[in-house]
């Protein structure tokens, strides 16, 4: 046997056993990562508002039951981490499903959709009947700004592509200049915003493709904190 078939045998070796370590890695790994995804969040800062809100029982202590509801309604919600932990975020968002239409979206113009920059949150409705909603969104950040004002729909595209910033823009429906309703994969609450768009969770998205059509109103108001 050549010095050459004596190496050649000793890296097949070699191979063969890291190729059988890294999958019993993995395995060990898989229960302590199973381990990991338990509910198991401690008592939140919000824990008998959020408790009241999801219609739990009112302690202001975290059970496992209450883990795992905050953190369907959660995951559910784009809010992240979804730990089931009651803190700021998730009250927020709980207000924020909340929320009523408030009066100040035109009820004059047939379906129109209402982004109300100040809450966060976005319906569509039918003269004074709401249709959809409300649900929360994520506007523009500080400097890119949601502009307010009533506009309409002019453009529609389900798989269209930002070329600006190279994004996928699901559900796009675009409503003013480069500014449109658009799904996005991460958290609606997650800092600091959008470059304008109304940013939705895909489900909320795929329902206003649904529901509105090219030429609908769309009317945007009030102001994002922080901008």
């Amino acid at each position: 046997m050549s010095i050459f078939t004596r190496v050649g045998l000793r890296a097949g070796v070699v191979a063969a056993v890291t190729g059988v370590v890294v999958p019993l890695t993995v395995v060990l790994a898989a229960p302590a990562s199973a381990a990991g995804s338990a509910c198991n969040a401690g008592t939140g800062p919000y824990q008998r508002q959020v408790e009241k809100a999801l219609g739990l029982k009112v302690d202001g202590r975290q059970s496992a039951a209450d883990c795992r509801t905050i953190r369907a309604f959660q995951a559910e919600n784009g809010v992240r981490p979804a730990a089931g932990y009651a803190g700021p975020i998730t009250y927020r968002a709980l207000q924020r499903k909340a929320a009523g239409t408030d009066g100040t979206c035109p009820t004059d113009v047939g379906r129109i959709a209402c982004v109300d920059l100040g809450r966060q949150v976005s319906w569509i409705q039918d003269g004074a009947k709401t249709v959809y909603g409300p649900v929360a969104i994520r506007s523009g950040r500080d400097g890119y700004e949601t502009r307010t004002g009533l506009h309409k729909v002019y453009w529609r595209a389900q798989n269209h592509r930002s070329t600006i910033y190279d994004v996928e823009m699901p559900y796009s429906q675009f409503f003013d200049g480069g500014i449109a309703f658009h799904s996005i994969t991460g958290a609606i609450t997650a800092p600091p915003g959008s470059h304008g768009c109304v940013n939705m969770q895909p489900g909320d998205a795929k329902a206003y493709w649904g529901l509105l059509r090219t030429g609908d109103e769309v009317y945007v108001y009030g102001r994002k904190p922080g901008t």
